[in-house]
C-alpha cells in the first residue's frame, strides 16, 4: 500500500466564517476550494445531509477540511464517534488501492460505518471506517475519478 497524496483531516464546525479565519490567521492555512457536498456523501460519514466543506491547505502538507453541515442530522441513532458536533469528524487516507487495506481493516479491530462497505461517489470508490478505538477514518482509492489536489470528494 502506498499514500498517494497528503494527508487530510476532516473537522466539524458550527461556525465556518470563523473556523477558517482561525486555521487561516493563526496556523496559516490557505483556502484551496469550497464545495457544497450532497447528503449522499454526508449521510455515511455520520454527518446528517448536505455538507459546505473548505479546504485548507497546511503550509507543511496536507490539508484540513472544515465541514459545516447543513441541516439536522436525521432522527437515526448518530454514530458516536461523529453526530455533526464540533471536533474532529473522519481522517481521509488517499490509497493507490484500497482494497487489501478494506479486507484487512476487521482483523485489525475495525469496523465498517456503511452498508455497502465501498461505496462509488464522484467517481471514485470511498469506505468509511471506524477503527479499534471508534474514530471515523475514511479510504479514498486512487484508481477513480482525481479532483486535483486538496479535493477529497
Amino acid at each position: 500500500m502506498v499514500m498517494t497524496r497528503p494527508f487530510e483531516v476532516g473537522v466539524v464546525v458550527r461556525d465556518l466564517e470563523l473556523m477558517e479565519r482561525f486555521y487561516g490567521d493563526v496556523l496559516g492555512c490557505r483556502a484551496e476550494h469550497r464545495s457544497r457536498v450532497p447528503g449522499s456523501i454526508g449521510g455515511p460519514a455520520g454527518l446528517g445531509g448536505e455538507l459546505v466543506v473548505v479546504w485548507l491547505r497546511v503550509p507543511s502538507g496536507g490539508c484540513v477540511k472544515l465541514i459545516l453541515p447543513r441541516s439536522v442530522p436525521v432522527a437515526a441513532p448518530a454514530a458516536p464517534w461523529s453526530a455533526g458536533r464540533p471536533g474532529l469528524s473522519y481522517l481521509t487516507f488517499h490509497l493507490d488501492d484500497m482494497d487489501p487495506v478494506v479486507a484487512a481493516l476487521p482483523a485489525a479491530g475495525a469496523r465498517p460505518l456503511s452498508d455497502p462497505v465501498v461505496v462509488r461517489a464522484r467517481g471514485r470508490r470511498i469506505s468509511f471506517w471506524a477503527d479499534p478505538e471508534g474514530n471515523a477514518v475514511e479510504l479514498v482509492d486512487a484508481r477513480g475519478h482525481d479532483p486535483g489536489p486538496g479535493h477529497s470528494n
